[in-house]
């Protein structure tokens, strides 16, 4: 009997899951060069003040230990090196190494240096001993894990007890008339920015139907929850395009 392949989605696209990760790296090896341009322009500048509020809910503080999975360029983990000082540690960690590089020269620019490791990491395997970091956060990644449940898994394995984790990402709007807004804007204007600034519209069309796959706001938390997490909160911005979902390990 020939064996079953097991599936998973690409966007709207079903492909195999061993495929996926691969797929997914692809679209960053090829955003990577526009990658902070286009969130400006994709969000009118609004992410910074999403990121900014996920920095403030995770009350890290100086002395800490930080994992930032799917960093990115490094909002987050730019800030969080100023926060733990440097008797505390930050991982800037991603599974993409395009984009990951891009995060490292600009730390090293931004004169981060002693307190700012960098880990290109599957969120999935994390490499790390039980009980090592007091916050973990995930800022738009979590949606391109293959297996979301066992990334949080992971995650609230390598939290210390007392540690919380967040995870920043798009979701569902909470009001029709902004779900059909934001269904216009992600599938009609998202591509063409995509294609006339990146030179890239496949990405941008697999930003936005990638969103509409991810879980809800009250899926999230209940994924959280059943991975171990409990006084989990969840926090909408924006009317739900964005949430912020927190949980602890107590």
């Amino acid at each position: 009997m020939a064996e079953q392949h097991k599936t998973t989605h690409f966007g709207y696209k079903t492909v195999a899951e061993e495929q996926k990760a691969g797929m997914v790296r692809g679209v960053f090896d090829s955003v990577a060069d526009n990658y902070d341009i286009m969130n400006d322009l994709m969000s009118l500048g609004i992410h910074r003040l999403w990121k900014r509020f996920a920095i403030e809910l995770a009350g890290v503080r100086r002395g800490q230990r930080v994992l930032d999975l799917a960093s990115g360029t490094g909002d987050l983990a730019d800030r969080f090196a100023d926060l733990v000082g440097p008797e505390g540690l930050v991982v800037m960690s991603d599974i993409n190494n395009a984009m990951l590089s891009r995060g490292r020269d600009r730390m090293i620019d931004r004169g981060h240096a002693g307190n700012l490791d960098f880990a290109q990491i599957d969120a999935e395997a994390l490499p790390f001993p039980d009980d090592t970091f007091d916050c973990i956060t995930i800022a738009f990644g979590l949606r391109n894990v293959t297996h979301k449940e066992r990334a949080l898994a992971e995650m609230y394995r390598v939290l210390r007890p007392g540690g919380r984790a967040l995870v920043l990402e798009f979701s569902k709007p909470t009001t029709k008339p902004l779900a059909k807004l934001y269904d216009l804007y992600s599938f009609s204007l998202l591509p063409k920015i995509g294609k006339l600034v990146a030179k890239d519209e496949e990405s941008y069309r697999y930003l936005a139907e990638s969103i509409r796959m991810h879980p809800d706001q009250q899926t999230l938390k209940g994924m959280m929850e059943a991975a171990g997490f409990e006084r989990c909160d969840v926090h909408n911005l924006t009317g739900g395009i964005v949430a912020i979902h927190r949980g602890y390990k107590l």
